[in-house]
């Protein structure tokens, strides 16, 4: 199998390379969240998910809410407490402004009236150095980007971005458990191929990365890096890219968010 990265439009030219390769069985692309939550904020995104052809959901990531390891917030209520006393003070680190980390902070901003800043940066490398550095206050992250730095004691978890609470993170509370009880905004990866490819190829594709998630390999794979295994088959897959549309619809409207479509 080749690897091909087709890079930029956060994930828009890949989307684009997909539908452009209409009724081609050889080529499949991993997706992210963000191919679901970019054609309804960015009018120019004309390639959907949901017209591609479905193969699987294989992974979903978990996220924590951080702060340094010498920070006065002890927990989220806290964090949501200092902001609301310095509306726009308070700063968070973060990605694109449809990612994950920037959901939750805008759902967190609804349900709370609390307001604080969001810095945007291009890698998750400059998001943590700022963190670290002093420069923001919070960053939502995977667990697998800070487990080193929260053995080392630089770096405090205060809550889990989950419905229940992570297996290695069993004394950490989730959002809801914290007393905030919003959405779950779920970060899933998976596959895709172009639409319009034969049906014994996607079937074939399905069972692949069906027995894939079935073995070893992968369970080690998923616990080295701290994952969450989540296959759906094809006709699943596709079903959860119609639900989580409207539930992320839902977020970004509940986060104030314009849509494009």
């Amino acid at each position: 199998m080749q690897v091909a990265n087709r890079v930029g439009g956060g994930g828009a030219t890949a989307m684009n390379y997909i539908m452009e390769r209409r009724g081609d069985p050889h080529v499949v692309g991993v997706w992210t969240s963000l191919w679901m939550s970019l054609p309804l904020v960015q009018a120019e995104a004309r390639s959907q998910v949901t017209d591609m052809t479905a193969i699987a959901r294989v992974a979903i990531e978990p996220a924590v809410v951080i702060v340094r390891g010498d920070s006065p917030y002890r927990s989220l209520a806290d964090f949501i407490e200092a902001a609301k006393a310095r509306p726009g003070q308070v700063r968070q680190s973060g990605g694109s402004p449809t990612a994950r980390d920037a959901l939750v902070r805008q759902l967190l901003m609804a349900h709370t009236g609390a307001r604080w800043a969001f810095i945007s940066f291009p890698s998750g490398g400059e998001r943590m150095s700022a963190l670290l550095g002093g420069h923001v206050d919070m960053m939502i992250a995977e667990p697998a980007e800070i487990r080193e730095q929260v053995r080392a004691g630089r770096l405090r978890i205060l809550a889990t971005a989950t419905a229940t609470r992570l297996p290695l993170l069993p004394d950490v509370p989730t959002l809801a458990e914290a007393g905030f009880p919003i959405n779950d905004v779920i970060q899933a990866r998976g596959l895709v191929a172009p639409p319009g490819i034969p049906e014994e190829a996607v079937a074939f594709y399905g069972d692949l990365f069906r027995r894939m998630s079935e073995g070893p390999a992968w369970a080690k794979y998923v616990e080295d890096n701290q994952l969450q295994s989540a296959f759906l088959s094809p006709a699943d897959t596709a079903a959860f890219f119609r639900d989580y549309q409207v539930q992320l619809r839902d977020v970004l409207q509940t986060g104030g968010v314009r849509l494009a479509r």
